[in-house]
């Protein structure tokens, strides 16, 4: 069978032998040189048609890979590097199996077997490209990512990127916290230095609406004259947000192929392997202007005393002052008071706390205040005493009219002191004792009933219709604490109780 070029190219080869079609003529028509349609002449007189079957036809290519290999590399897709892109997989198979395969080979070879790993297409907004900033240091972006990085529990990658360069840093947190952000923007400064501007999206760690007033990165970079912008969107900052999806496409795959489950492993991998062998060899570009931004740190400054959190409190009169619903006692020698002055709180983690004045750091010891019994200790001790007492008098009886209790609560409380100990005196109340002031259980049963009933109508209306129906004189607050005790202080609640009693019948 001809297709239809091969079919043109006979149709007119015969033309010209027939004298029908001039070679010049031909060789217009077939979009080739006089020297082809003469090549094609020759071929024709000697073998016919057949000339234009091409020779290769029916061959198998020289540069063809073997069919056993095609099956390996395919079951090592599907059972081995399922989550790794076409360009991914040809390096890890180069790396890990020895085995170097072009990126479109593998390609056909994964659409065979219907496993190819396509990105997420969505219609998005027309924007503008900006160009990077000039020299490194000008703007540095910073953003948070949670996701499944390692092992089956969520964390956040917390890292920060050069706008000239893409060069990165980044570190694994339990979660996008303050002291992550405070953590990875130090560890970046020690590095390089200090830059100019910190590009952050609107979340309260940074300053953003939720927290507009005061922030400890914003106070951080206010202290190293550091300047924070706000993106409106995430793509104002897409440099950090195509870098996460990089992270999450490549060393998602890398960190379950080394069976890395746990913070630390991971942590190691990131910044003494993959940074260095990938991000830096593969991601990192050259600034149109290599003059850098970043200063040192002045000497003055110290970022161990920066970058971390700190919160202040009011000196009282006698130099105490309260952190953590606890008071505490300033023990350093001054030479004046500071009384009605703020002191500052330096929290290293979340129990460890240093107290600062002036930059001085100050000795401080927490003042332990006697504290007043509580009624339930006060209940059990009037209980032990009147076991002691029936214990020295002898006389239960005696002891019961002393203490103002009945001898069969004296009796049961010694029982309980010495089978459970004393905290079993502390008085409970359970679902089967019914309170005093309670409402009557009948009357309960009635209102449950009714609102059952008539789903629809509010707690005013239940009182009302009760008192007109059943001459239950029930305020609506009543009827709204046996809803809730009940869990049916919703319409819905009520409705869905009311269905599951007709279903149960």
């Amino acid at each position: 069978m001809l297709d239809s070029k091969s079919q043109l190219t006979l149709d007119i080869i015969t033309k010209v032998c027939e004298g029908k079609i001039t070679i010049i003529n031909a060789a217009k028509l077939l979009s080739c040189s006089r020297r082809t349609i003469e090549r094609y002449l020759a071929d024709y007189q000697k073998v016919g048609i057949a000339f234009v079957v091409h020779g290769n036809t029916g061959k198998v290519p020289v540069n063809k890979k073997p069919n056993d290999l095609k099956i390996k590399v395919q079951s090592l897709i599907k059972e081995k590097y399922y989550d790794v892109n076409l360009q991914h997989l040809s390096e890890l198979l180069f790396l890990n199996e020895g085995l170097k395969i072009k990126r479109e080979t593998l390609r056909t070879w994964a659409h065979q077997i219907h496993h190819v790993k396509r990105a997420k297409k969505r219609r998005s907004q027309v924007r503008k490209r900006r160009e990077r900033m000039e020299s490194p240091g000008l703007m540095l972006q910073m953003d948070g990512s949670p996701h499944r990085w390692f092992g089956n529990k969520k964390s956040c990658l917390i890292a920060m990127i050069d706008d000239a360069t893409s060069e990165v840093l980044a570190e694994f947190f339990e979660s996008e916290t303050t002291q992550g952000c405070l953590k990875v923007m130090q560890a970046y400064i020690q590095q390089h230095g200090l830059f100019k501007t910190l590009y952050v999206d609107k979340a309260g760690i940074f300053g953003g609406p939720k927290r507009c007033h005061f922030s400890q990165m914003q106070r951080a970079c206010e202290e190293l004259g550091i300047e924070i912008i706000f993106a409106n969107s995430p793509q104002g900052k897409g440099r950090i947000e195509r870098a996460f999806d990089t992270f999450q496409d490549r060393l998602v795959p890398e960190l379950r192929l080394k069976n890395i489950t746990d913070m630390q492993a991971a942590n190691d991998y990131l910044h003494n392997v993959f940074i260095p062998n990938f991000w830096n060899k593969s991601m990192i570009v050259n600034p149109r202007n290599t003059l850098s931004e970043f200063t040192p740190v002045p000497s003055h400054i110290k970022l161990d005393d920066v970058c971390i959190q700190k919160e202040y409190r009011k000196i009282r009169n006698d130099h105490t002052f309260s952190f953590g619903n606890k008071f505490y006692q300033i023990k350093s020698q001054l030479k004046h008071s500071i009384a009605k002055q703020e002191i500052e709180i330096r929290k290293r983690d979340h129990d460890n706390f240093t107290a600062h004045f002036a930059g001085r750091q100050l000795d401080i010891t927490e003042v332990v205040e006697p504290t007043k019994p509580s009624l339930y200790d006060l209940e059990i001790q009037k209980k032990l005493d009147a076991i002691a007492l029936a214990d020295k008098l002898g006389n239960v009886t005696e002891a019961a009219r002393i203490s103002g209790c009945s001898r069969e609560t004296i009796y049961k409380n010694r029982r309980l002191l010495k089978e459970k100990g004393s905290l079993a005196l502390k008085r409970t109340f359970s679902g089967k004792n019914h309170h005093k002031n309670r409402t009557a259980k009948d009357i309960e049963k009635t209102v449950i009933s009714f609102s059952l009933d008539n789903p629809h109508l509010g707690q005013a209306q239940v009182s009302a219709q009760l008192k007109v129906e059943y001459n239950i004189d029930l305020s609506a607050s009543g009827v709204r604490n046996i809803w809730v005790r009940e869990n049916i202080h919703t319409n819905a609640l009520r409705l869905f109780k009311a269905k599951s009693i007709e279903i149960s019948r």
